[in-house]
């Protein structure tokens, strides 16, 4: 039982770190895409380098309010298809 829970965790651990990979990865494609479109739109390396800083940060806020209000709906949803 040891060897299959200390697998399972070694799993669950390889998955965080991907997971956590992807994320970074994902951080910064999002942050070169900001820079350059607020460097293209504005001709401003400062202007560009801001909205680059700023932008993902209120992004990531948004998306965590964006998936609290899909879980709700997604157990909403299953609690709707459990009772029936």
């Amino acid at each position: 039982y040891l060897l299959i829970a200390g697998a399972i965790i070694s799993i669950k651990l390889i998955a965080l770190e991907n997971i956590m990979t992807k994320t970074a990865s994902f951080a910064a494609v999002h942050f070169s895409v900001a820079f350059k479109v607020a460097y293209i739109m504005s001709g401003s390396i400062v202007i560009g380098g801001a909205i680059a800083l700023v932008e993902p940060v209120i992004n990531t806020i948004a998306y965590y309010f964006h998936e609290k209000v899909w879980n709700r709906i997604e157990n909403d949803a299953w609690s709707t298809l459990q009772t029936s």
